[in-house]
């Protein structure tokens, strides 16, 4: 609101001085220049009845003389000042239109309006910095999740962008710079219902800048940042940043977990999808025997080429400036891998995987197909750096796609909508692949085709009213019979447990005679009318004792009356 004051004041200062130089000579000049009474009698105007007259006279056609008829010296005195005042205020409405239409005003007005509505936020809400590839996924995913979000963008025409998207939720979008701690706030930096800041612009500058900034404007908030170097990874780190995700480091991952637990990686792809539509995706089995080729050794080829290596696996660079990139002495090819030359050079006949990992996506796709061409049988990852380009990348048919966007906003979306899950995975990569191949068979039989639907539970009031008041009469609830068809009670729900949290205890895949306790809170895994009837077994005290003790509980008014009618 300071600066829409400011701006009015400062472009209208100009018309406004104009105005009262005009009105003061006009009353001025009708004060000094004598008129006569209606008894011809000498006569001045006092300045309350020149102002009065002024006044009505810029707005009004046909006023009469008041309070005696003007002399000609007082009429042509009025002539005068009718045309000033006229060029006056036309002067101060077409600055008005003029400021009405500027650029500076009216993001001054969105912001105000923009900032009024996020302060008078009722619930929970997180601030995503940056509406690119990553953040638009992000956004959507959260708001999917019925996350509240707010949008900070730079760019003008990406900011419209959100409120043309077909989002769950209305989403606030403030177009300003995230650099700067004054956007931050009106954005909704150090609002009480602020619950985190995501910093996922295209720049690792303007990242390390809003972690610093939201940290020393609010330092118990969670940080989250996308950074794709290490030094500013570490400088990110040294101030508490709360989350730092790499998707170099990230992929790499990936990739090293189904080297080595394809199972688990398979796992993982399930349940981080989001897409209830979306089909179950096929296992891959990037193969350890022979060697591998990686094109391009940018950050993300230093990445996989270390996994790589640390599993024993021969790995050959192709690279087209090796010193410039710091490439490794031995097994390095100079060249772009486009060329077929440069593929045969590094073996590709005898290669068993191939990733493509330059910042360029023609040059990615035209290296996938040569390589294939050369080597049909060969294990291909193509490295994504654009989401409009996901029908030719898709039709590359590549084993693994890398896309840096949608790997950060997974990783972000799963952290924020779904924790549990995080923490689920995360423990998750200290199992066996035997436990996981174990799991997805489970899922898959549980859930058909399409990827499972997750929901955490919370044991308490809300969520689960029934077990809390058996719970209360101090009865016991075991996991199993939460699990029960509440109508036939022989029969399972196509439910999964796949972990209970208990204060700092996290058990994955609990025993069905696990019992629960209050303020227990369950990640569960089912299909798509799976919930409907867990829902039954944790909302309603009958369908509870029915699947505990086998016994149905009659509520109708009719048993009611027969009952009483049996006791008498």
């Amino acid at each position: 609101m300071d600066n829409i004051v400011f701006l009015i004041l400062r472009r209208m200062r100009r018309p406004l001085i104009t105005l009262t130089l005009v009105y003061s000579i006009s009353v001025l000049g009708l004060v000094l220049i004598p008129g006569q009474d209606a008894d011809g009698n000498l006569w001045h105007m006092d300045f309350f009845h020149a102002f009065y007259f002024v006044s009505y006279m810029s707005t009004t056609i046909g006023f009469g003389e008041i309070p005696y008829a003007f002399t000609d010296a007082q009429r042509l005195w009025v002539t005068l000042s009718m045309y000033a005042g006229v060029i006056a205020w036309l002067y101060a409405f077409g600055t008005i239109l003029t400021l009405l239409q500027d650029k500076t005003f009216q993001q001054a007005r969105a912001e105000s309006k923009l900032a009024r509505k996020i302060r008078n936020l009722t619930e929970p809400f997180y601030l995503i910095c940056g509406y690119g590839e990553t953040g638009s996924v992000l956004v959507r995913g959260l708001t999917d999740c019925c996350q509240h979000v707010v949008v900070i963008e730079i760019d003008e025409q990406r900011s419209h962008l959100v409120r043309l998207e077909s989002l769950r939720d209305y989403v606030p979008v403030l177009h300003g710079d995230a650099e700067k701690p004054l956007h931050l706030q009106e954005a909704g930096l150090e609002h009480p219902l602020c619950r985190a800041v995501v910093a996922v612009t295209n720049s690792n500058e303007v990242n390390l800048k809003i972690a610093i900034t939201s940290k020393l404007l609010h330092p118990d908030i969670t940080v989250i940042c996308r950074s794709d170097s290490h030094d500013v990874e570490k400088n990110m780190a040294s101030f508490g940043t709360d989350y730092i995700f790499d998707p170099y480091d990230t992929f790499a991952t990936y990739l090293d977990t189904a080297l080595r637990v394809p199972c688990l990686y398979l796992l993982q792809t399930w349940l981080i999808s989001g897409n209830e539509e979306q089909e179950l995706d096929e296992p891959v089995y990037p193969p350890k025997e022979g060697h591998w080729i990686v094109c391009g050794y940018g950050e993300f080829g230093k990445a996989v080429y270390e996994r790589l290596k640390n599993e024993g696996i021969e790995v050959k660079v192709i690279e087209a400036d090796p010193e410039k990139m710091g490439a490794p002495e031995e097994g390095v090819i100079e060249g772009r891998g486009t060329e077929a030359d440069t593929l045969l050079e590094a073996n590709i006949e005898q290669a068993s995987g191939l990733i493509a990992g330059t910042n360029n996506d023609a040059n990615n796709l035209s290296i996938v197909v040569t390589a294939r061409d050369l080597n049909p049988e060969l294990f291909t990852i193509v490295r994504q750096n654009h989401s409009e380009n996901s029908a030719i990348i898709d039709a590359a048919d590549a084993d693994m796609v890398m896309q840096p966007s949608k790997i950060i906003a997974d990783k972000i979306r799963v952290l924020l909508g779904t924790p549990m899950l995080y923490q689920f995975i995360s423990r998750a990569y200290n199992e066996q692949n035997d436990w996981a191949c174990e799991l997805i068979s489970r899922i898959s039989a549980l859930v058909g085709e399409h990827v499972p639907r997750l929901e955490e539970i919370t044991i308490d009031q809300n969520y689960a009213q029934a077990i809390v008041n058996t719970i209360n009469r101090d009865e016991t609830v075991l996991l199993g019979d939460l699990l029960r068809d509440p109508w036939h009670r022989d029969n399972e729900l196509n439910c999964i447990v796949l972990m209970l949290e208990r204060q700092d205890e996290h058990i994955l895949l609990p025993s069905p005679e696990t019992e629960i306790k209050k303020d227990d809170r369950l990640l569960v895994c089912t299909g798509r009318q799976g919930f409907t009837r867990l829902h039954w077994n944790l909302q309603h005290d009958d369908n509870l004792s029915y699947v505990r003790t086998g016994q149905v509980v009659k509520r109708g008014w009719l048993w009611r009356k027969f009952s009483k009618k049996m006791k008498s």
